[in-house]
């Protein structure tokens, strides 16, 4: 009986340390009473690329994401894909490679802006078939940046322009918004102090065609059901 006790220990102590270790990698514990017909994946933070993110920083890692993804994909028993999206945007590529991921799965796939949807962040929240914004949720649409050091100030200007276009791209293909909409939003002057671009709020990311719906949890999640029937 004793070794038997003990047994079942041994494998409460490791399921606990597996969980514990998805938590710290992914963002996600395993919850028995989540639905095992849809994946749900968490992008927060910051989207880490090529670089390691500051320990101290929230960070999502793509490298992370695609091998879910790809489990997703391959699972018979998954019939729908959940993303929910709180970040401030990061690595650009990183961001794109994801979004383009998403879009390219042929199953069922919503997401939810929560909090925020900023920079590359755009890409991800529209590369699903339905996307939701809830109402208090904000998006900012802003030209490619950097900082630090630049050799080349003509190359890595045509560079940037090239990036740029990529990204334009993704959203005018993946989204309802017009193209010369989004770059009268992206280059606007007079509304981010210090830099350029525009804050979208809720509603409004609707209205401009970028955002699908406005909603909730148990909006997008029942969308989703509706998909997947």
């Amino acid at each position: 009986m004793k070794k038997n006790n003990l047994s079942n220990k041994i494998e409460e102590i490791e399921e606990n340390k597996d969980e514990l270790e998805s938590l710290k990698e992914v963002g996600m514990m395993q919850i028995s009473t989540m639905p095992n017909d849809i994946q749900f994946l968490t992008i927060i933070g910051e989207i880490e690329g090529h670089i390691m993110a500051p320990p101290q920083k929230k960070a999502t890692k793509y490298e992370h994401l695609i091998p879910l993804l790809i489990s997703a994909v391959e699972d018979p028993k998954i019939k729908g894909i959940f993303i929910i999206l709180n970040t401030i945007g990061g690595d650009v590529e990183a961001g794109l490679a994801l979004a383009e991921m998403i879009t390219s799965i042929d199953k069922p796939k919503v997401s939810l802006v929560l909090g925020g949807g900023h920079s590359v962040g755009v890409p991800l929240a529209i590369a699903t078939d339905y996307s939701y914004i809830v109402p208090s949720a904000s998006m900012t649409i802003h030209p490619i940046r950097t900082t630090g050091l630049v050799i080349g100030g003509p190359q890595t200007f045509r560079y940037f322009e090239k990036m740029q276009q990529r990204i334009i791209n993704f959203i005018v293909r993946t989204s309802n918004i017009d193209i010369k909409v989004l770059k009268d939003l992206m280059y606007a002057t007079d509304e981010i102090a210090n830099d350029v671009g525009t804050i979208l709020i809720g509603q409004e990311a609707v209205d401009y065609g970028l955002i699908d719906e406005v909603g909730g949890f148990s909006d997008a999640l029942n969308k989703l059901r509706s998909l997947m029937d």
